[in-house]
């Protein structure tokens, strides 16, 4: 089994759940009590919030570049950035290091290719929306047609992540709110929609909404196992 480096903090409340999905898999695929060889570095979030805000974008892939280096000295055979928005950086940081990276977007392609799904609604940070980073690799390495909220819905996905999601903080009401911006987005003719940020599962979960929801967590999870466990 290989050694699964993760690179965490953005936010922490999504982490926990990437070590336990990594570990729950692992678990289940080997039996017994087995578990998951894991290194993890945890960023301090406050930070990196005020970087994003600020558009330094410079001084946050320095930031994830030492994160993951810290991670690869530490003895990791392989790199998960556990966020989609810091997947700005993954280009950076692949290019810093001598193990590969598991890139979020395509653990997410994979499964909408298998479920035959060729256009997809993408909920996320307006970082991930609205910048070409995430879409673009979608579009021109997996061949999918990406669709996102309009300018309102954007950034109403945006705040409810930043000042309820990742402070952990759970609505009802934020839920009502996301599942009406799906629906909205299968009207304009999506045939599914990616969670597009780590703490979007924790409101709303596959099953909710009468399309496929991708649930990027769990599907960067089980690529990092596959990895591990590739012989």
């Amino acid at each position: 089994m290989k050694t699964i480096g993760l690179v965490g903090g953005m936010t922490w409340h999504s982490t926990v759940d990437y070590y336990r999905l990594i570990n729950e898999d692992v678990q289940r695929r080997l039996g017994g009590s087995s578990s998951a060889r894991c290194v993890l570095y945890s960023v301090e979030f406050g930070e990196f919030e005020e970087l994003q805000e600020a558009g330094d974008w410079d001084r946050l892939t320095a930031l994830m570049v030492d994160a993951a280096l810290r991670v690869e000295t530490a003895g990791a055979d392989l790199l998960v950035i556990c966020a989609n928005t810091m997947h700005r950086t993954a280009d950076s940081v692949a290019a810093a290091l001598a193990i590969p990276l598991i890139h979020i977007a395509d653990a997410a392609a994979a499964e909408i290719r298998r479920s035959k799904v060729k256009t997809v609604g993408l909920l996320g940070t307006r970082y991930t929306m609205e910048q070409d980073f995430y879409r673009k690799r979608l579009e021109t390495k997996h061949g999918l047609r990406v669709l996102v909220p309009d300018q309102g819905e954007r950034t109403r996905v945006h705040d409810i992540i930043y000042t309820e999601l990742g402070r952990g903080i759970i609505k009802e009401s934020s839920k009502a709110e996301y599942l009406a911006i799906i629906d909205r987005l299968r009207g304009r003719g999506a045939e599914g929609v990616i969670l597009g940020c780590t703490e979007i599962p924790l409101l709303v979960k596959p099953g909710d909404a009468p399309i496929p929801l991708y649930d990027t967590t769990a599907l960067h999870a089980k690529a990092a196992v596959d990895a591990a466990l590739d012989d």
